[in-house]
């Protein structure tokens, strides 16, 4: 569909050490065209699908992988069931070379199944490929995996962390909302979604404006990418982000990271934690822990903290550190338990 919104802005650069300072202080995607073209994975596909696959076979040594299987109805969407009691693939663990094998065959069909390899740990899966097929990002330790299939289409969800997707063979479309438009993309279950990540309930290929009408204005503010082979994408954290594989063959490397330390927690724990805790109160008393979340969280950038001897600050402290993280996770868990 042609949804009239911009084109992620693109940056030309030379090497990583360029990428790295442009996304340093980047609150918005940008595309890095042919960076790494270089790649062997990405000249073994530029020759041929075949080449592409023979190139990451060897490297595999028969760890089984979880891929999907859509039936050709479903044009290779990604998603529920009809009745939103389940999805409407099917899952199974199998031989890297077997699934290679079922894409080849969807390949000669005209409506093929659609096949869909997600998120796997490069260095378990294909160890060695990382080697000469990733980005050394210096200080940055990424978690690197690798995506795989035909034609198929993943629903616009939003990660944390930091994402540099690496288009090694065929051609992807990522459509990017900004984080404000959570409200306009109609977001599904939270306990229960594919790839256990709350996702939009907007099919991108037609959207049901009637259906879904604020989605119009998530429309206006997002931004397309079409990458080719040896492009890539940075995507910031909390980007809601929609991704259609093209070709009969299309393989990304994500790297992922997180740019506060681990001890810091995963933010998704306290977003179920207000749920459980805050959702259900009255509309008055929401505002009033909207007020002090505020002050402590959103806007304390904003507030000083000398009226309290630095001694005395503990969880105050900007940033946190360890040993009072430590503190008050321990503080908390005693709390829980009670």
């Amino acid at each position: 569909m042609n949804t009239g919104n911009t084109q992620v802005r693109a940056i030309t650069v030379s090497n990583i050490d360029e990428l790295l300072s442009q996304i340093e202080t980047a609150d918005e995607p940008l595309v890095f065209k042919g960076l790494c073209s270089d790649w062997p994975l990405v000249k073994a596909g530029l020759e041929s699908n075949q080449e592409a696959m023979k190139y990451l076979a060897s490297f595999y040594q028969g760890m089984p992988v979880t891929a999907y299987q859509l039936a050709p109805q479903h044009k290779g969407r990604v998603f529920y069931n009809s009745e939103f009691n389940g999805f409407n693939y099917q899952a199974g663990r199998l031989d890297l070379k077997q699934l290679f094998s079922h894409l080849v065959q969807e390949a000669n069909r005209p409506t093929p199944a659609g096949i869909y390899m997600g998120s796997t740990d490069i260095n378990q899966c294909l160890p060695g490929l990382g080697a000469e097929n990733s980005l050394m990002l210096g200080d940055i330790s990424p978690l690197t995996n690798i995506w795989l299939g035909n034609q198929t289409h993943v629903a616009a969800h939003f990660d944390f962390p930091h994402n540099l997707a690496c288009n090694a063979v065929g051609h992807r479309r990522f459509t990017l909302f900004p984080p404000e438009q959570v409200s306009n993309l109609y977001i599904g279950p939270m306990e229960f979604s594919p790839g256990g990540q709350d996702i939009s309930l907007i099919d991108l290929q037609q959207p049901d404006l009637e259906k879904f009408p604020k989605f119009s204005t998530a429309l206006a503010a997002s931004q397309t990418a079409e990458l080719d082979p040896g492009d890539i994408l940075f995507i910031p954290s909390m980007w809601w982000h929609h991704v259609s594989s093209l070709d009969e063959f299309n393989v990304l490397i994500t790297h992922w990271w997180r740019d506060t330390p681990a001890y810091l927690g995963r933010p998704n724990n306290a977003l179920l934690h207000s749920m459980l805790s805050l959702r259900s109160l009255p509309k008055a008393q929401r505002l009033a822990w909207k007020a002090l979340f505020d002050h402590y969280i959103f806007e304390h950038d904003d507030q000083p903290q000398d009226h309290i001897p630095p001694h005395a600050q503990g969880c105050l402290h900007k940033p946190l550190d360890e040993l009072n993280a430590r503190k008050l996770r321990a503080d908390l868990t005693n709390k829980l338990k009670r």
